[in-house]
């Protein structure tokens, strides 16, 4: 089968790694911006707040998590959006896009839990069943864990079992490679029907996202698998290492659907395929970058004056952790599109 269709029933079967593994964090397999600081949430409520200044959203907007997990980045920006200007609960919409029934009812009863009556939170399985005028819309890491196909020269990667062969690449996929210039690497499957169907199904929306990877291809492969915060080169697991000394004692077997495997977005085709779509690149940085023009610091120097300092410290060193350029700081990137009709790409 293609390295597509593995990585998806990889992640995404009845029994695999999304369906089984609830865990992020310490406990889990790896952490997340989301699970390192709420301020995280807390910087981009700010930008929504910035965006209604601006006049391009209004205050009837649907708030839209894509890949929500446990729901803890939604709430994380309703609990600012009511620090900040709490009557915005009233007139706001909040929707969860989550195809799994399971993570459904736990957003559910983690919403009941922090917000009780006050908040009700709405939930589409995709953007296909999404109708929706108006929209403020939020991801994190959820590009990485598309499915891709593994491409070397003219060859792509398929799977025989869980031994790994390059075969002669689809046309389609090769259509990717050269448009992006990918010689060596993974080609991220899916994006340009994602894009289609938030343009096609939300009038306007700004769409705020952050994931793991660069602005152009790398000319390498980044396939990894973690577990229990240890990382694995996929191919360190096969017979394809490049160098035979960097060969991992585990079988891949004894980590499928039991690990998390993600490789780096590759940002130009992300973009490219929003912009194929309708959509304009509004903004794209670092996640450092972004998250203090969102006004993390402002945000901060809000709870030193009106907390207690060793409360503030303990916020601040977690802060520290998304804006550290040798943690998430720099290798984690934004990208932020709008979409109205009324605009066009110039």
């Amino acid at each position: 089968m293609k390295f597509s269709e593995y990585m998806t029933e990889w992640l995404y079967s009845e029994d695999g790694y999304y369906a089984t593994h609830k865990d992020i964090g310490k406990s889990g397999d790896f952490y997340t911006a989301v699970s390192s600081s709420m301020f995280f949430g807390g910087s981009i409520a700010n930008k929504f707040m910035n965006s209604l200044k601006e006049g391009y959203l209004s205050p009837t907007s649907t708030i839209i998590e894509i890949g929500a997990h446990k729901g803890y980045l939604l709430a994380d920006v309703i609990q600012f959006i009511y620090t900040l200007k709490p009557e915005l609960l009233k007139t706001l919409t909040f929707m969860i896009v989550e195809p799994f029934e399971q993570n459904q009812k736990g957003q559910l009863e983690y919403f009941q839990n922090s917000f009780g009556d006050s908040v009700k939170l709405l939930h589409v399985k995709s953007l296909d069943e999404l109708t929706c005028k108006e929209a403020f819309i939020i991801a994190n890491e959820i590009f990485d864990a598309f499915s891709c196909e593994v491409v070397y020269d003219d060859k792509m990667l398929y799977m025989n079992g869980h031994e790994p062969e390059f075969k002669t690449i689809d046309l389609d996929v090769k259509r990717l490679t050269q448009r992006y210039n990918i010689s060596k690497g993974e080609v991220g499957i899916g994006y340009e029907k994602f894009a289609i169907d938030m343009c096609n199904h939300i009038k306007k929306f700004e769409f705020v996202t952050f994931d793991y990877g660069d602005k152009q291809a790398r000319d390498d492969f980044s396939l990894r698998i973690y577990n229990k915060h240890k990382v694995y080169p996929f191919f360190a697991l096969t017979n394809l290492v490049e160098d035979k000394e960097l060969k991992e004692d585990v079988k891949l077997s004894s980590l499928y659907a039991k690990s998390d495997i993600t490789y780096d977005v590759n940002f130009e085709h992300l973009i490219g395929a929003f912009k194929e779509s309708g959509a304009i690149l509004h903004s794209y940085s670092s996640q450092m970058k972004a998250l203090i023009e969102f006004g993390l610091i402002d945000l901060l120097e809000t709870m030193k004056k009106n907390s207690t300092q060793e409360s503030y410290q303990a916020e601040l060193n977690r802060v520290k952790t998304l804006i550290d350029p040798s943690f998430m700081g720099e290798r984690f990137k934004m990208v932020c599109f709008r979409k109205d009709r009324n605009e066009t790409d110039s």
